[in-house]
């Protein structure tokens, strides 16, 4: 028999779930569909990184052959389904790279710029931004675009591509018939460059300017 102490005590438990029942239950739904939603999320990403890396594979295979003469054509199709399906990710923006190269072997500067400067605007991450950087600074050189390639390398570098930023800084002095400061660029990535590091080139580079001020 249920004494009247027990049925005071059930009466409360009973106008207690009518008031919190509800919103513990909701909010267990929620923290289930919450755990349910991040593996799904994770699980998603997965199938996206492989299935990128999948793309990006036949895109290694297509434009690094053997004959040294890639299809430029399925290059570009390849790419283009990088960007379309992955665009933003580290995959697709290599995948730019490569078109960017193939355009560059084909002589169409212009595709090739267009390529880089849409990494260099939104890059996947900072080593990507200096790549691309540095590689459309030396196709508008090629474009006949000294000047322009000089301003993409005003801002600061990072010290782990000082010396490459540097030597290029150099090179498109150079071109400019403004060798004092290219002199100067020179030695400044020499300076960048570990004790250890090759600076054959380089040298070279820095020992012909010195000579011509002989």
């Amino acid at each position: 028999m249920v004494s009247r102490n027990d049925e005071e005590e059930l009466a409360v438990i009973k106008e207690w779930w009518q008031r919190n029942g509800k919103p513990l239950l909701a909010g267990g739904a929620l923290a289930l569909i919450a755990v349910l939603g991040w593996q799904g999320w994770q699980k998603y990403q997965a199938n996206q990184s492989q299935g990128a890396s999948m793309l990006y594979q036949q895109l290694l295979e297509t434009a690094l052959t053997p004959s040294g003469k890639p299809d430029v054509a399925k290059v570009a199709e390849l790419a283009g389904k990088l960007k379309g399906e992955y665009g933003g990710t580290h995959y697709a923006q290599y995948g730019s790279l490569f078109v960017a190269k193939v355009a560059v072997e084909a002589g169409e500067l212009n595709d090739a710029e267009a390529e880089l400067q849409s990494i260099v605007d939104s890059p996947a991450d900072d080593t990507l931004a200096e790549i691309a950087r540095q590689r459309l600074a030396r196709v508008l050189a090629a474009d006949g675009k000294a000047d322009e390639a000089l301003k993409l390398l005003e801002n600061d570098a990072d010290k782990a591509y000082l010396a490459g930023r540097e030597e290029l800084k150099g090179d498109l002095l150079v071109k400019l018939g403004r060798t004092d400061e290219a002199h100067a660029a020179y030695l400044k990535a020499k300076e960048a460059l570990s004790e250890d590091a090759a600076v054959g080139g380089l040298q070279l580079k820095i020992d012909d300017l010195a000579k011509g001020d002989a």
